[in-house]
């Protein structure tokens, strides 16, 4: 059906040999060596290498780099998501609602797992790719109600067991205790939004948490939250979090850290200080670094459209070019250096220092032999190609390995989990000065003399 569908949109010029060779086009002559999945990866350092018979590789081409170049755009950005968020913070992939149609859903919410978010709010991306799957109570379900009355099942058994106790009352009660604290009017607490909180713990007693901003942060959700919590508590529950999602996320944390503090004190619930309180709203990399400046309470942040839109960069520039043809190396020129590709097969290290930081990746002819510890090495960095550099790696790492040969799978492909893991791991490798996302120092990649002598002399064949 595919080879029908290519005759009545080709020219009818095509010939039919070209045809009969697609119905019987495979793969096994094709060669595949990549970086692994999630490591990090330098302008103009190519990260997968394709050999083969020339159309079939050409016919690959698109495909490859729609594979590879939004994948590795979103696990990107997340990555810096990450960095700016430091160890200690959750992070939520929320970006279903905003995301380029449902393919691109997925995708965002897979890459940015491996860039170093924690959960997803998309559940079928957890169902396919077992991504643990967070959520909130929504705005929508708290407006639906008005009063306590609308609560059914009004019931809850502790969870010790023993008889049901009524928890709307019950709640009611606490309400107004922590207003008392507080020292705001238990009328300003809407009765709707608490009869939400009440109904939601009644279904989900050991996952409750709350979402404050419907109305009042200060005079109804958070006093509304407080007295569901802590009813629960009577019970033997503990509530999970609150989130915020309007206003100044930061200030707001520090008020509501301050107030779980104090009913955490006042009616001897230790757990209740350490609530986690989860943020969203639009949240950017500027949001991320005003936390950081104002300082704030946060433990948990959801990113969505500035994550899965990638907005301060809407798509990344892979590219995929001929280097080699039956043995011959090739060369692109352009008045443009940074556009010229690096000539014939190649080998990619990548060189540490002794504190275990990457300080260069080099290439290298396929047939030179590789690079040896505390081997003092000649070569010459890109955008300085007319002056060699001395250099003396403490380790080398070959970046490629074989992934597919003869029609088959060379290693087990890693899971999704490995991928992620080594992401981080490599990008806690890179050193401070590398990492840091405001100017950071260029890092240095460089070809060996061999290759160098290979570029010149074809530049200067084709000038």
């Amino acid at each position: 059906a595919d080879v029908a569908y290519l005759r009545s949109v080709l020219p009818a010029t095509t010939e039919d040999a070209f045809f009969d060779y697609l119905a019987t086009l495979d793969t096994s002559e094709v060669t595949v060596s990549a970086m692994p999945e999630g490591s990090v990866v330098f302008p103009r350092v190519p990260f997968l290498q394709v050999k083969g018979p020339l159309l079939v590789v050409q016919l690959l081409e698109t495909t490859l780099l729609c594979l590879v170049s939004y994948a590795s755009l979103v696990a990107t950005n997340a990555a810096r998501f990450r960095l700016l968020a430091g160890p200690d913070v959750k992070l939520m992939e929320i970006g279903l609602r905003r995301a380029q149609g449902p393919d691109g859903a997925l995708s965002a919410s897979k890459y940015s797992y491996i860039g170093g978010f924690d959960f997803t709010s998309n559940i079928l991306a957890g169902k396919l790719y077992g991504i643990p799957v967070r959520g909130t109570i929504a705005h929508s379900f708290i407006m639906s109600f008005t009063s306590l009355e609308e609560v059914e099942p009004r019931e809850l058994s502790p969870l010790a067991g023993g008889e049901p106790v009524d928890l709307p009352a019950l709640a009611e009660l606490w309400l107004g205790r922590v207003c008392e604290l507080l020292q705001t009017p238990t009328e300003k607490a809407k009765r709707g939004e608490l009869a939400a909180f009440v109904s939601y713990a009644i279904t989900f007693p050991k996952d409750f948490q709350g979402l404050l901003d419907t109305y009042c942060v200060r005079r109804s959700g958070l006093p509304n939250f407080c007295a569901v919590a802590l009813a629960l508590h009577d019970l033997g529950y503990q509530a999970i979090g609150v989130r915020l999602d309007s206003g100044d996320l930061a200030q707001q944390s520090k008020e509501i850290r301050q107030v779980l503090r104090a009913c955490g004190a006042h009616f001897q619930v230790p757990w209740f200080e350490t609530i986690p309180i989860a943020v969203s709203n639009d949240i950017s990399e500027q949001s991320l670094e005003e936390f950081s400046r104002e300082g704030s309470e946060i433990n948990v942040i959801g990113v969505g459209t500035n994550l899965v839109t990638c907005p301060l960069q809407p798509s990344l520039g892979c590219v995929y070019k001929l280097v080699e043809v039956n043995g011959t190396p090739c060369l692109k020129l352009t008045e443009d250096e940074e556009k010229m590709t690096i000539p014939g097969t190649k080998t990619i290290y990548r060189l540490y220092d002794a504190d275990g930081h990457p300080f260069m990746d080099l290439m290298a002819m396929e047939e030179e032999p590789s690079p040896n510890v505390g081997q003092e090495l000649m070569v010459h960095v890109l955008g300085q190609l007319g002056e060699a550099t001395k250099v003396v790696p403490t380790s080398v790492e070959p970046l490629h390995r074989t992934h597919f040969r003869d029609g088959q799978v060379c290693e087990p492909l890693p899971s999704l989990l490995e991928v992620r893991n080594h992401a981080q791991m490599s990008l806690s490798q890179l050193h401070p000065s590398h990492r840091q996302l405001h100017e950071p120092q260029p890092y240095p990649v460089a070809v060996t003399e061999r290759l160098h002598r290979l570029f010149t002399k074809l530049q200067e064949a084709t000038q």
